[in-house]
């Protein structure tokens, strides 16, 4: 396309230009009568068709309560609305915001009237609520003041044990103490076997599996009553092999003693704290099983 036909698109004759004339002072007009003229229409109503009106608000706001209520729905306490359930009965979230703050006081709601008076529903609303009500038989029948009766269970004093001698408790002894079962009870009965006897009750501490509790109870029922029969570990003039078979000497142990032996000669008591490797926190009791 030239540019002379591109110019003969754009000419209008006399009668087209005043015809556009006319279509933008229209627009023009109805802009002018759209943003200044208010189509709004006022009604006078009178006192009685004001009532009227209300009524008919009041009809409908019941109706609404009755559409959004549960057609089927049980009897239940109002005092247990949560959240989700005031919004099945037709509650608004500021009604049921009352009646949970109420609840968080540890105070309950006993009657319809006091439920609209925390929650302050509408009258059309609670008229739909209440025949669903439940409270519980102590509110609706308060002549019935009877206080519930708590029976009182008697507590079973534990079994009164009598103190024995640890050498000589046998395994039903042991197992009458709260925390030694079968598997315990035959643990330090070999203890006792290995060492020939106990000389002390802290050697229960070494017996494994003891909690501190157990052995703690062990301590309050079973002592030493009497100074045991031991079969004494002549640490001077046993071998390394018979040495290393007592249970407080392991075959390193056993090894330095033989060693501290013969290059000082007889070991006396004073002498164990100088050997390499001796347990030196359980000198008190080893010492009672050693013939020096």
């Amino acid at each position: 396309m030239n540019n002379a036909s591109l110019k003969s698109f754009f000419l209008f004759s006399r009668s087209q230009r005043l015809g556009l004339l006319m279509l933008v002072a229209i627009i023009i007009v109805l802009q002018i009568i759209y943003y200044t003229i208010s189509f709004e229409t006022t009604f006078s109503t009178s006192d009685e068709q004001s009532k009227w009106l209300l009524l008919n608000d009041e009809v409908a706001e019941q109706e609404i309560h009755t559409q959004k209520f549960p057609k089927t729905i049980r009897q239940f306490n109002p005092n247990f609305i949560t959240d989700f359930k005031g919004y099945q009965l037709g509650m608004s979230v500021d009604e049921i915001n009352r009646l949970l703050a109420f609840r968080s006081t540890n105070k309950y709601v006993n009657s319809i009237a006091e439920f609209q008076a925390v929650t302050h529903v509408s009258d059309s609303l609670l008229q739909v609520l209440a025949p669903h009500f439940k409270f519980p038989d102590w509110v609706t029948n308060k002549t019935n003041t009877a206080k519930p009766k708590f029976v009182k269970f008697e507590t079973k004093q534990p079994e009164k044990l009598p103190v024995l001698d640890i050498n000589s408790a046998t395994k039903e002894d042991l197992m009458k103490i709260n925390g030694i079962g079968n598997a315990l009870s035959d643990r330090i009965l070999k203890q006792k076997e290995q060492l020939n006897a106990f000389v002390s009750m802290d050697q229960m501490e070494e017996i494994w599996g003891l909690s501190p509790e157990v052995i703690l109870k062990l301590k309050q029922h079973f002592v030493i009553q009497s100074k045991p029969e031991l079969k004494k570990i002549a640490i001077n003039t046993l071998s390394l092999k018979e040495l290393s078979k007592f249970y407080y000497f392991k075959y390193p142990l056993a090894k330095e003693i033989v060693i501290y032996r013969s290059m000082n000669g007889n070991i006396k008591i004073d002498d164990l704290t100088k050997i390499k490797g001796f347990p030196v926190d359980k000198i008190k009791i080893i010492a009672l099983y050693l013939e020096f």
